[in-house]
């Protein structure tokens, strides 16, 4: 089964439509069932987007890759210091 890769202000517009759905008196299945997602995901989602607005869904979302790339980068950076660490010492 293929994913759906949902952007963060479609997975906070779903988390508010099944609240209203909550509200409404159905159950988390039905509710997560029109939504088009598993209730297992509906969780993980509310975890992380529990109450966060549009705004701020998508600068997380921007922190989050910002993130990573700085990530990769000191990654980068720490093996190229010790390649030529080794070389400076001979090491080779």
């Amino acid at each position: 089964m293929a994913r759906k890769k949902h952007s963060a202000e479609q997975i906070v517009a779903l988390l508010r439509q099944i609240e209203v759905e909550l509200a409404n008196h159905k159950s988390i299945g039905q509710a997560c069932k029109e939504a088009g997602i598993t209730q297992q995901t509906y969780y993980r989602w509310r975890k992380e987007y529990g109450g966060l607005k549009l705004e701020q869904a998508r600068r997380l979302k921007e922190l989050e890759k910002e993130n990573s790339r700085l990530r990769r980068l000191v990654t980068e950076l720490s093996l190229e210091k010790l390649v030529l660490k080794d070389v400076a010492e001979g090491n080779f």
